[in-house]
Parts: structure tokens; C-alpha cells; sequence
């Protein structure tokens, strides 16, 4: 059984090690979703990110260790904070987003056409960007941290070390891990909510359903985008490169849709 064991193991790394490829953790969703037509963009794959870190560099072993350290669910050396933060934005979807552009909305002098305009526009630059970021998902099917912290002994990297037993603070969700889809939709809903407020923003609280009692509260939009990233690490679903990148074409996409869409007329 161990020479069998061992010749499986060797084989999977050989398609494996240069790459990191996804291995689905439960049965994958969300692959039809990258050929949705979009509204605002000309395709999914309009702010398509270039391919994920090679696991040869410097900075695959720093992400590979942080999300080690601190989105184990076990032993990890996350904070109270850091595991409240975690449990907050547990949650999948768009729902809690839109809890956002509704308080900031309340916050102006009513006027119909400006709050038609703020809406759909956040609609739709959310809605591309989840068409984008499944678009770039599997179009790179870059492995989980679940399957590449079990198999740190044959990523190629001699500075990850493996641990067999390793298990994310959260169920690692069911599709492939680049780039992270919440972080995408948070700087997209974000970067609407730039265009008619600033940055600094009257103060606003994210909810979470998935975490009765847990909320956070923010001023700044970038401070709102920075934890959506700073959370997936925590829960141990996501690199923190991928968080960025994520925010990065969150931020173009939506960027893309306030300067070609639904200007004012006056």
C-alpha cells in the first residue's frame, strides 16, 4: 500500500508542480458562469489578470505560509479580531454588498434620478464582475490552499513545508481559488460608490447572515476593500495576491462602467 501511495503521489506531481492546478474539494460550480453575457463589459474576459505567481517565486511561499498561519482552523495564529473579521465575510454573494450602497445611498439628499443612476450602476458593475472573475477562475484553475498546503513537499518550493492535516478556518468554497471572487465584488461595488462619495465615506456597517451578532463598521471605501482581502486570507480559502488582484479588477471594472455608462445629462 505505501509503494502505491507513493507512486500516486509522484505522479500527481508531475502535472501538477509547475502549476498548481485546481483540484475541486467538493463538486465545482459556477463554470457556465464566465459565458454570461455581460452589460457594461464587451466580454468576461476584458480585464482578464495575468496568470497566477509561479510557485517558484519568493512570493508564492510568502502567500503559501500566511494563509498556513493564519486561516488554519486549528492551531492558527489569528486573533479575536482576525477571526471575527473571518466569520463576517464568510458569507457568499452579493446580498451584503448591496446592504452598503443602500446606507451610503440614505445618506444624500433624495433626489430620483441620482439614486437610479447610483443603483445601476453598482448593479451592473457587480454583476460583470462576477462574470469576470469566473472567467479568470477557469481560465487559470490555480489550486485551493487545502490541496497545495497538503502538498507543499512537491510544489517544487523548498521553503513550503507540507502539513497533511492542514484544514481551513471555512469549507474551502467549490470552485477555483484565482482570483478571489469576494474581493472582486468589493472593490467593484466599491470603486461605483468612489465615484459619487470619495473615498471617506459617513460611517457604514457590514452584516453578515452567516454570522449573527458580528458586524464591522467603516469610513473609508479602501479600508471596506482591504478587509474583504484581509478576511479570505484569515479564513483560509484565498492567497493574498489573489485578494489583490481580485480588488485590482474589481476596481477596473467598475471604473469601466461609471465612464461609459448611464452619464448625466447635465
Amino acid at each position: 500500500m505505501g509503494s502505491v501511495t507513493h507512486e500516486f503521489r509522484r505522479v500527481f506531481a508531475h502535472w501538477m508542480v509547475h502549476h498548481g492546478t485546481y483540484v475541486p474539494t467538493a463538486l465545482p460550480v459556477g463554470s457556465s458562469w464566465r459565458q454570461v453575457i455581460p452589460s457594461a463589459l464587451e466580454e468576461g474576459s476584458q480585464f482578464r489578470p495575468a496568470a497566477p505567481v509561479s510557485l517558484q517565486s519568493e512570493q508564492w511561499a510568502k502567500d503559501y505560509d500566511e494563509v498556513k498561519t493564519l486561516g488554519a482552523r486549528t492551531a492558527s495564529a489569528r486573533t479575536a479580531e482576525q477571526t471575527g473579521i473571518a466569520r463576517l465575510w464568510e458569507t457568499s454573494g452579493l446580498g451584503p454588498h448591496h446592504s452598503v450602497v443602500r446606507q451610503l445611498a440614505a445618506t444624500k439628499t433624495p433626489d430620483l434620478v441620482d439614486h437610479a443612476r447610483l443603483f445601476a450602476l453598482y448593479a451592473l458593475a457587480m454583476a460583470d464582475a462576477n462574470i469576470a472573475v469566473f472567467d479568470a477562475k477557469y481560465a487559470y484553475a490555480f489550486w485551493r490552499p487545502v490541496t497545495a498546503i497538503r502538498n507543499g513537499d512537491i510544489d517544487g518550493h523548498d521553503a513550503t513545508q507540507r502539513d497533511p492535516a492542514w484544514e481551513p478556518f471555512i469549507p474551502t468554497p467549490m470552485h477555483p481559488e484565482y482570483p478571489c471572487a469576494h474581493c472582486i465584488s468589493s472593490a467593484a461595488g466599491a470603486a461605483v460608490l468612489e465615484a459619487f462619495f470619495g473615498d471617506a465615506v459617513p460611517p457604514f456597517s457590514l452584516m453578515s447572515p452567516t454570522a449573527p451578532g458580528v458586524s464591522r463598521k467603516f469610513s473609508k471605501l479602501s479600508d471596506y476593500v482591504r478587509e474583504s482581502i484581509d478576511a479570505r486570507v484569515y479564513d483560509g480559502v484565498h492567497y493574498r495576491t489573489s485578494g489583490d488582484v481580485g480588488a485590482a479588477m474589481g476596481r477596473k471594472i467598475a471604473q469601466y462602467t461609471v465612464q461609459n455608462y448611464l452619464q448625466p445629462l447635465r
